[in-house]
């Protein structure tokens, strides 16, 4: 029985990923340069590097719809922001010609990723496009150091010793399958989007159940847990949370096994684990 208001494992400190996480791609990504060399840029350089001629007034005008409707989430240089991604190294942006693929996405939006749909016109798409594409050009052709982590930093490990810590030392193949679960994994995440996985999946549908002071048990999918607040949507989609000081819960062991690595993790583990992963496509 977990002890009152506490788990009977370390609570999650969703301040520790995104750390972990950065830490990790600057160790990887220095490992892939020589001391002293500047960042290739050449694996973010657009399809559409050629320069186009867009007009200023269509310039200014993707300019200000960015910043109304997109900067919020990618930044207003289209980096990448808070919640969304860098579009200067978009495969999809990158694809982009004329805002066809751009234009898909504004107006049907990904629900799944938090992304609502916009009501915008053709011209209006013309002027995003035009921004965007502006955009890739010139962090493609910026010089100086980049800002965000190419697959490629991320490929230092050595593939056998990943597989063997995957099946032994690291404990992952008692709940994770290569040909299971984890089938075609590199192909559907890359770069720091697969690492972060690996550290910690965070979209993982996660069991935790909740006993309350009165003895009433409420059992759903975790949402948050710290050490103040644990919080669940339960089975009819209703999120619920309480003070961890009045309650007792308990997690599905899978989303502690995650997090109990963090202290065992070496730099090598990581990347070897990362160049395994990697593989299963």
């Amino acid at each position: 029985m977990a002890a009152k208001g506490r788990s009977s494992q370390p609570p999650l400190r969703a301040a520790f990923l995104p750390a972990l996480v950065l830490l990790v791609a600057a160790l990887s990504a220095a490992q892939t340069r020589p001391a002293g060399a500047k960042p290739s840029r050449a694996a973010v350089t657009p399809t559409t590097a050629t320069p186009k001629a867009y007009s200023p007034a269509l310039l200014q005008s993707g300019n200000l719809l960015f910043q109304q409707d997109c900067a919020f989430c990618h930044g207003r240089d289209a980096t990448g922001g808070e919640t969304g991604p860098n579009l200067t190294t978009s495969r999809l942006a990158s694809e982009d010609v004329n805002g066809e693929k751009i234009g898909a996405v504004v107006r049907n939006g990904r629900p799944e990723k938090g992304m609502p749909r916009f009501d915008v016109t053709a011209r209006q798409i013309a002027a995003l496009s035009a921004f965007i594409h502006t955009q890739q050009i010139k962090e493609a052709t910026n010089k100086g150091g980049r800002k965000g982590v190419e697959v490629a930093d991320l490929q230092t490990g050595n593939v056998e010793e990943g597989k063997r810590y995957f099946n032994g030392a690291g404990g992952c193949a008692t709940c994770h399958s290569p040909a299971g679960d984890l089938a075609g994994v590199a192909t559907r995440y890359k770069g720091l989007e697969l690492e972060e996985l690996m550290l910690f999946p965070k979209d993982a549908k996660w069991k935790v159940t909740v006993t309350l002071a009165s003895g009433q048990t409420i059992s759903g999918t975790l949402e948050y847990v710290d050490e103040f607040t644990v919080g669940l949507f339960d089975s009819q989609g209703i999120y619920q949370s309480w003070k961890t000081s009045a309650v007792t819960y308990k997690v599905d062991p899978g989303v502690n096994a995650h997090a109990d690595l963090f202290s065992r993790y070496t730099d090598a583990d990581v990347h070897n684990l990362m160049a395994y992963l990697q593989t299963l496509r």
